[in-house]
């Protein structure tokens, strides 16, 4: 198997020097290079094609949430990196922007090595993976919203029944092996539907399921 290709973008050289001690052991996790601001980080990306950006948020220059808008902006998102956010603060604002933008994952940067290796296998795989805190008022911000009418009915239309099963699922919070349980199917075969519910409705990973799903009223 392939090693997982990895970016560094933090404008702080400790920092970076951190994550590269982090990961360079790995034999799964294979580091492309380093930026030091958003624009850096554009331009690697277009070199190198890399599975997995970790990105600073804050960081001259262009910001982290900025150079994710634009990666996302420039072509189809299954052919885009996945971007796991880093910052020292986990403020709503970062939270909810970077989600939006289409970041995979969202980690404060006291996280643990482990953490950090268990965010970049988990987003390649197709997951997401929020810190506790973050997690947690992401469904607050949610649960308060009112609920508005749906208008998601296009793309929902588009899904298969078994793919809307799926969906309904996805958004309760069930991985894959526990929704190929509940649906008696492989678990093989529910990875394949994740990832076409994915591409039809235009979403990159799990969390932006649950965002789409609040967002149109749907939960």
């Amino acid at each position: 198997m392939k090693p997982i290709r990895l970016l560094i973008v933090d404008d702080q050289p400790l920092v970076r020097q951190g994550l590269r001690a982090v990961f360079a052991p790995l034999v799964d996790i294979a580091i492309l290079g380093e930026a030091s601001n958003g624009a850096e980080a554009l331009e690697l990306v277009r070199r190198t094609a890399p599975d997995v950006v970790l990105m600073d948020v804050n960081m001259p220059r262009m910001s982290g949430l900025e150079a994710t808008r634009r990666i996302f902006s420039g072509g189809p998102r299954d052919s885009a990196p996945k971007i796991v956010m880093l910052t020292m603060y986990d403020q709503d604002e970062y939270v909810f922007e970077a989600l939006r933008a289409g970041a995979s994952g969202f980690l404060i940067k006291d996280s643990s090595p482990a953490q950090l290796a268990e965010a970049v296998r988990e987003v390649t795989d197709g997951g997401a993976l929020l810190s506790p805190s973050v997690t947690r008022r992401l469904i607050r911000e949610f649960v308060r919203r009112p609920a508005v009418p749906s208008a998601a009915a296009a793309e929902l239309q588009s899904l298969t029944g078994r793919e809307l099963d799926v969906f309904r699922l996805l958004v309760q919070g069930y991985g894959n092996a526990m929704i190929a349980e509940k649906l008696t199917l492989g678990e093989s075969t529910i990875k394949s539907h994740v990832q076409h519910l994915y591409r039809k409705l235009g979403v990159q990973d799990r969390v932006q399921v649950v965002i789409y799903a609040y967002e149109n009223g749907l939960v």
